[in-house]
């Protein structure tokens, strides 16, 4: 299959390409060139397959015209090697748990998954180190630093906002070493996300070093995020649930999650609809409500995740519904909450359904419960387990939150980082710098 960029001004590419290269030449994000249906058949027996079964029916429709079918299966059962249950928190309400993976993140997913892409292509090729650049408001850093750790071939650079992620979260990518660093920036994620959009322009840059990104910008790092949608529509159809009017709400911050669900949905999957639920930097709310996209700068919330003033895959999402306002509106809804209202859902979660949530969970929770009709049946994203957030679930909550041993031991790892402003041309400096040992 090709992929196109949503510029529309760049050569189509083969998946390997678009894999390889991140970003379009013409700075757009690369889409599928059709988005092909899965078999209605596939439906009436999902509910009997296992999460693997599931995911590889996808991949393989999705990738299966690029990647050979033992090597495609191998990856998908290498990636998926964790749980991922639905669990029922109170009425018609369920919670698909996300964070069973190595890093307790849903990040995991994708980044996995792209790792052993990347990984499969640099075998079968040879090619040269290729640098992977990442910007992370928390959990893609660790998911990806952890995917791609002593991948052969690959380098990962993961930027950082300085004192803007939780500790546990930042001792996640921070304390690996080997192939991985981490570089605390002086500025907001979106800083970050800047400094590695800007690295990708510069073609000085790109003469000198193969570069490609991690973030949600990347096909390989989104598009396998769809596998859990089918799979909680799957454990629904196994509890006899009602199939017909099932809401997605998620928790949305660089909306690479919510748009392949939207995809999945597209390939056939019988979701209703889909609710973006926002903290304080609610951009995408206000578009849906204007018709005006208006990014600005992020805010800092206890949902830090989520604070994404410029969503980059909101082309993805124009793309996808050809740039129609009424299109997008009508099969997503939005809302936004303070971090007030964030605390009330996580507190009162707690105590009334003795359910954790963590604080972006909680966005996604409330949209559920001011939102869901009676006849419908609702499942929030629980993206990272409430124990990445322990102070500020702990101070919410007036309970001590376990922290679980995968999370234990990776901070009792020593921190190494690599302290840089947010000027672009420190970080090329760094970057051939490194490239040049």
């Amino acid at each position: 299959m090709q992929y196109y960029s949503t510029n529309g001004n760049a050569p189509h590419a083969t998946l390997e390409e678009a894999v390889v290269k991140g970003l379009a030449s013409d700075k757009g994000l690369y889409m599928p060139e059709t988005i092909p249906s899965i078999p209605k058949a596939f439906f009436n027996h999902i509910g009997e397959m296992s999460l693997q079964d599931i995911a590889y029916v996808v991949a393989n429709t999705l990738f299966g015209q690029d990647i050979e079918s033992d090597t495609l299966k191998e990856i998908v059962n290498d990636t998926l090697n964790f749980d991922i249950p639905l669990k029922h928190v109170a009425g018609n309400r369920y919670s698909l748990e996300l964070f069973h993976g190595p890093t307790l993140a849903f990040k995991d997913v994708g980044a996995r998954f792209m790792a052993r892409l990347l990984g499969h292509f640099n075998r079968k090729k040879g090619k040269l180190t290729v640098n992977v650049l990442v910007a992370t408001s928390g959990d893609t850093g660790s998911a990806v630093a952890n995917g791609f750790l002593n991948v052969p071939g690959v380098r990962v650079f993961v930027l950082y906002p300085k004192g803007k992620v939780s500790r546990i979260q930042e001792s996640q990518f921070t304390t690996l070493g080997a192939n991985i660093t981490a570089i605390e920036v002086n500025g907001t994620f979106d800083d970050c996300q800047a400094l590695v959009k800007a690295a990708f322009m510069d073609t000085d840059l790109n003469e000198k070093m193969q570069l490609t990104s991690a973030n949600s910008i990347n096909v390989a790092r989104f598009l396998p995020q769809m596998f859990y949608y089918f799979h909680a529509y799957a454990q629904l159809a196994r509890m006899g649930k009602p199939l017909d009017k099932i809401v997605m709400a998620v928790p949305s911050g660089n909306f690479g999650n919510i748009t392949a669900g939207l995809i999945g949905k597209r390939m056939g999957l019988p979701i209703s609809r889909f609710i973006a639920a926002n903290n304080r930097n609610d951009i995408f709310y206000q578009y849906l409500q204007t018709g005006v996209y208006s990014p600005r700068p992020s805010i800092a919330t206890i949902a830090n995740a989520m604070d994404v003033g410029d969503p980059s895959n909101f082309a993805r999402i124009l793309d996808l519904y050809d740039n129609s306002h009424d299109a997008i509106a009508e099969k997503i809804s939005g809302c936004t909450y303070t971090d007030e209202q964030i605390a009330e859902t996580l507190r009162d979660t707690y105590r009334n359904e003795h359910y954790l949530l963590d604080p972006h969970g909680a966005v996604a929770y409330r949209s559920l419960l001011e939102g869901l009709k009676p006849d419908e049946i609702g499942v929030f994203l629980e993206t990272a387990h409430p124990a990445k957030f322990k102070e500020t679930v702990e101070g919410i909550i007036g309970d001590t939150v376990k922290i679980p041993s995968k999370l234990a031991a990776f901070m009792k790892g020593e921190k190494k980082t690599v302290p840089l402003n947010k000027q672009f041309p420190a970080f090329k400096k760094y970057l051939l710098s490194v490239d040049a040992r």
